[in-house]
């Protein structure tokens, strides 16, 4: 969830009442009313038969407390959740965003150079392994004399199933076509994604109103940037020059944006109801950071019955470092988050050798290029 809703005051609609506290209502309202009726004072202990009685009832109708709270909430953009947020959504005209089909490129080559142009069909499909599929989303031709040309597919199934297919990895040919010798993608697969979730599409309602000034103000081309794939994380807008506006962005499983993503949201935003007539639109992949990770961690020795789970804790912390520090454009290399990380996974201290500190430029992003991770064993407390 963005920071703006994380940080909107909680509140109830039930004034925050508990069970207990609807417990205790329930047998003090009894035994007022006993008293008044009767004139006789009464005090009902925990196992008297009707304190169980109005327990049983308190339980039910706490259940109704909870239902008309949720009533309220879900008309709120912090707490709404699924088809409650759908329908809040078209309060400002935004719908979920549906799965969105992963794109690459693939690269024809023929088999001997012809001396006419070879045709190539569009929804000519590829393969990685006979169960996804690419097709071709146009007709293409290698000219007359060349070796090869490189067209763009998209994956026949909608969602995240299409990415991360490296280059060289869709390489089998599904429909023969007559000199075409191979077939291989030249980028690594991106773009998929599947049905945009709660929190991606309540950031999207959030900065709605943003939209109604075309895509000229920040928030405005993020609005749209979101609204064209679901699965692009983070987005970095900037203008060094007059009416040249500067995009590149990231996925939100950390990769950095294929070919066939790029030339698809570079298309999108030239349309004329979202650019500017005065902006010049430039979207390109951020530029990968390396850095590497060398550290040594050590273990309470008093925590030498869990010392296997630790170490599993560390490896997740660690990964979980690594996708925090790679899922934002600019965000500096911090080795403290790391040591924040592992000693929270149940380490007694933590010596990092590498990455140190380091100032994330503009359009860059972290990526490690290397992670050598060593146990140092137990210590005394």
């Amino acid at each position: 969830m963005i920071a703006e809703l994380e940080n909107m005051p909680d509140i109830s609609f039930i004034d925050g009442i508990t069970l207990t506290g609807l417990e205790d209502m329930m047998v003090k309202a009894y035994e007022e009313k006993f008293e008044e009726i009767t004139g006789d004072p009464l005090t009902l202990e925990r196992a008297d038969p009707m304190t169980i009685l109005l327990y049983a009832c308190a339980v039910v109708i706490f259940q109704a407390y909870l239902y008309i709270d949720r009533a309220g909430k879900v008309n709120l953009l912090k707490y709404t959740y699924g088809g409650f947020l759908d329908n809040v959504g078209t309060f400002k005209g935004i719908t979920r965003l549906p799965a969105s089909a992963a794109s690459v490129m693939l690269r024809f080559t023929i088999s001997e150079v012809q001396g006419s142009a070879t045709s190539i069909p569009a929804g000519t499909r590829a393969t990685p392994d006979g169960s996804i599929y690419f097709e071709t989303a146009e007709y293409a031709e290698i000219p007359a004399g060349d070796e090869y040309i490189d067209v763009p597919a998209t994956c026949a199934t909608a969602g995240a199933v299409g990415n991360g297919f490296a280059p060289g990895e869709i390489n089998t040919l599904s429909d023969p076509l007559p000199y075409i010798d191979e077939v291989t993608n030249v980028d690594t697969s991106s773009g998929g994604a599947d049905a945009e979730s709660d929190d991606d599409m309540k950031e999207r309602v959030f900065i709605a109103p943003s939209r109604y000034s075309v895509a000229g103000p920040h928030d405005a081309y993020l609005y749209w940037i979101k609204s064209y794939n679901a699965s692009i994380a983070d987005a970095q807008i900037t203008s060094d020059d007059d009416a040249v506006v500067q995009i590149c962005f990231i996925m939100d499983d950390g990769t950095i944006p294929g070919a066939g993503v790029i030339a698809g949201l570079q298309a999108y935003l030239e349309d004329a109801e979202i650019r500017p007539l005065t902006d010049h639109v430039v979207v390109s992949a951020p530029t990968p950071q390396d850095y590497a990770i060398n550290m040594t961690y050590y273990i309470n020795s008093s925590d030498s019955v869990k010392a296997v789970t630790i170490q599993n804790q560390v490896a997740d912390a660690i990964a979980g470092y690594i996708k925090w520090q790679g899922e934002k454009i600019s965000r500096d290399i911090n080795p403290s988050e790391l040591t924040k990380r592992v000693i929270s996974a149940g380490a007694k201290r933590v010596e990092i050798s590498s990455p140190v500190f380091t100032v994330v430029p503009t359009g860059c992003v972290a990526k490690v290029s290397s992670q050598t991770v060593t146990y140092g064993g137990l210590e005394n407390d």
